[in-house]
């Protein structure tokens, strides 16, 4: 009997995928008829088909404050390299040149140092608004205080664990999608794809206490199916992940061999840097470890993915649109009202249902946006 229920679980969570797939799944080595956990998968594959749909409507602010005129935004980098931090950067260009502001990028070369420098040039530049782009304001805690006393508007994206103002340290609003939600899908979509029976490594970097934090949500995730194996948990600092991604994975293909059949990143960037090491082994980029980045969905993410170059999935944010949201919280700041307190649903994108795209945009936000700002 325990084996029908198994069974019947694992039908339904196979319909439920399906029904909301553009291709056939193909089930990883060592996938089994009967999972260690078919609750857990049943629920992971429910959860990824609704992450994967594609025709989403904007479901994000309609009303607000049309564009205060005269404003000036610099945007604070902690390393344009990122490519989320890049995408999100050009999305704000292009609201902020929508309502005529003047933009700037200082871009903070992924170094303490370098960050605490370009926000200093940023406030001596006294702008209407500063978007911390990418880094803890904690670690410039000093500078983030002599913007608050200059009465320069401070938003963040990624900058704290959660979405929505900041009392300490002072943030009108950060804008990102929920970490937990990205994290959970992340570890989701091994799950459903394995059947419950992966052997996972997360790569990390601990240094940033909101990747720090996601990795460890991942990883909770991932150990709530009693047949996922955590082979490894890498800690590398993003800025180093050129240079010290190829020796990793090496490293790991020897220890684990074909026991390592699943990778997940928070960030599609570590990805990107372990195909030459993966090419060297002469693995085939469709085949295991199959991989998913946490965050951020850049075009070389969606570009390996369509092409099954060492990467199978990512949870991308809406660059784009985050941009102009940050633009839409800027300027409820300038007109005296409150964030708009939206939080971008998460999206899961795979070969599946990559297409030709080469970010996610939900449906209809510039169009929106656009109608709020002229009034």
């Amino acid at each position: 009997m325990n084996l029908v229920r198994a069974a019947a679980a694992l039908a339904l969570a196979a319909v439920v995928a399906g029904g909301c797939s553009r291709g056939p799944q193909q089930p990883a080595p060592g996938w089994t008829a009967v999972s260690p956990c078919p609750g857990v998968v049943r629920t992971a594959a429910r959860e990824v088909a609704r992450a994967e749909a594609v025709d989403v409507p904007w479901d994000g602010p309609t009303s607000g404050p049309r564009a205060v005129p005269g404003k000036s935004v610099v945007f604070v980098a902690s390393t344009m390299t990122n490519p989320g931090v890049a995408g999100t950067a050009n999305g704000v260009r292009q609201a902020a040149q929508s309502v005529r502001w003047r933009f700037r990028v200082i871009d903070g070369q992924g170094t303490p140092a370098g960050i605490r420098a370009a926000l200093g040039e940023a406030i001596a530049l006294r702008p209407s608004g500063i978007v911390i782009g990418g880094f803890d304001p904690n670690s410039v805690a000093l500078q983030v205080r002599q913007a608050n006393a200059a009465g320069i508007v401070l938003v963040g994206w990624h900058a704290t664990n959660a979405p929505g103002p900041s009392a300490n340290p002072r943030l009108f609003t950060n804008v990102t999608s929920r970490v937990e939600d990205v994290a959970r899908i992340s570890a989701y979509w091994i799950i459903a794809r394995s059947n419950g029976a992966a052997g996972a490594v997360i790569f990390t970097d601990s240094s940033i206490p909101f990747a720090e934090n996601k990795s460890q949500l991942i990883k909770r995730t991932l150990l709530s199916c009693s047949g996922v194996k955590l082979l490894a948990y890498e800690n590398i600092p993003l800025p180093d992940a050129g240079s010290r991604m190829p020796q990793v994975v090496a490293s790991l293909l020897a220890r684990f061999g074909d026991r390592w059949t699943h990778s997940v990143a928070i960030n599609d960037l570590y990805l990107a840097d372990a195909a030459p090491a993966l090419r060297a082994a002469r693995r085939p980029g469709g085949g295991p470890p199959y991989s998913v980045g946490a965050g951020d969905g850049d075009p070389s993410a969606f570009e390996r993915i369509r092409d099954r170059r060492y990467q199978q999935a990512t949870v991308p944010e809406p660059l784009n649109a985050q941009g102009s949201q940050i633009v839409d919280e800027l300027n409820r700041a300038f007109a005296g009202r409150p964030p708009s307190g939206y939080v971008s649903p998460v999206h899961l994108t795979t070969a599946e249902n990559v297409n030709g795209a080469t970010s996610w945009e939900p449906r209809g936000y510039r169009e929106a946006y656009q109608r709020i700002w002229r009034g």
